[in-house]
């Protein structure tokens, strides 16, 4: 660390994979844990949003510090991902451009790769600036095997990794919680623990 508090990582490769995790299951991890032995980086973030954007307004959404709580759950004991809190200790909406920009700022010459789905990547120019995320990271885009590789916009660097389909939804997994059905092997050991503890989706719509 030098004296500003910023890390030097050059030549690091970190995976940024950004989402609300209401909550994390199985996917998210096999996604991750694929991309990062894919592309051989060095670790792969799970960034928890505080407020996604795309979401407020559309249905309930769990307090930040749960959903970190459960991404924490998550990643404990597997090698190379981590919990990320930078959105919520950022606070406010989050926005993508953001989070790389202070990624960029605390681990100088580290390359950031932003881990997206293809449905994600094709709508990549509605995103709040989205010049500065094309600037600052290369687009790993995520698909089930056998998927055409494609939809990305001209000018944006990216690869594309194959990743098993699960089919794995954070919605009918709250909603299997209100139900009172098994979250047994769609969920990891301890995030399930985690649903529990903190008594979350009980009350969901």
């Amino acid at each position: 660390m030098v004296p500003d508090g910023t890390v030097r990582n050059v030549g690091a490769s970190i995976g940024v994979f950004g989402g609300t995790f209401d909550p994390p299951h199985v996917g998210h991890l096999v996604t991750a844990v694929n991309v990062r032995h894919a592309l051989a980086l060095d670790r792969v973030l799970l960034v928890v949003a505080n407020q996604p954007w795309q979401k407020v307004g559309t249905r309930s959404i769990s307090a930040a510090a749960d959903r970190l709580a459960m991404v924490e759950a998550a990643v404990r004991g597997v090698d190379g991902l981590e919990a990320s809190s930078a959105e919520i200790d950022r606070g406010g909406d989050s926005y993508t451009a953001d989070t790389l920009a202070d990624l960029a700022r605390s681990h100088p010459g580290a390359d950031l790769f932003l881990v997206l789905g293809a449905d994600a990547a094709a709508g990549l120019t509605t995103w709040e600036r989205s010049d500065e995320v094309r600037d600052l990271a290369r687009l790993v885009v995520v698909d089930r095997p056998g998927a055409p590789a494609g939809g990305v916009p001209d000018g944006w660097r990216w690869d594309h990794v194959e990743v098993p389909r699960l089919e794995v939804s954070s919605t009918e997994l709250r909603a299997r919680v209100r139900d009172g059905r098994p979250l047994d092997y769609l969920l990891p050991r301890d995030v399930v623990a985690c649903v529990r503890e903190r008594r979350l989706y009980r009350d969901d719509p």
